[in-house]
């Protein structure tokens, strides 16, 4: 059987969404015996986009606490099977997105995505769509309905 995924991103922000991706991924990496590579984009603080200055001292605190949320993540749900690895960064999520599926050499990004439509998705925008847009490799979105729709159809 010819692997097709060697390495898959999968963006956590532990919301539902991301939850519900994350088991898409595993799925897809237990399949193509795949490595997995876990993403947690911190929040930059307020005013790191450059309009005033910002103390950076405390903000390495947001990222370690960050990487815990995520080693107990991985801990909890990834079967111990699994190659994985944890990338913690801090920007935009998009941007650090692209660029570590980039860095990393991906294959696939499997993510979640809120699916707003509407005033919401246009003032909030979509982290997913522009991920879609812009990646050079196949992008995999998941919406947490489809694990409801699944979980009644188990019952």
């Amino acid at each position: 059987m010819t692997q097709l995924f060697r390495k898959v991103l999968c963006p956590i922000d532990f919301s539902e969404h991301s939850l519900t991706a994350l088991d898409v991924a595993l799925k897809v990496v237990q399949q193509n015996d795949a490595a997995l590579y876990l993403l947690n984009v911190a929040p930059m603080p307020a005013g790191a986009a450059g309009f005033q200055p910002v103390p950076m001292d405390p903000y390495p605190y947001v990222e370690k606490d960050r990487r815990e949320q995520l080693e107990k993540l991985a801990q909890e749900r990834i079967p111990a099977t699994v190659r994985y690895e944890m990338v913690v960064t801090s920007g935009d999520p998009a941007e650090r997105v692209l660029e570590t599926a980039r860095g990393l050499d991906a294959d696939l990004i499997v993510m979640g995505t809120h699916g707003r439509k509407g005033l919401g998705h246009l003032v909030l925008g979509s982290v997913a769509e522009r991920v879609v847009r812009e990646s050079p490799i196949p992008v995999l979105t998941v919406h947490s309905t489809a694990r409801v729709r699944k979980a009644a159809r188990d019952r």
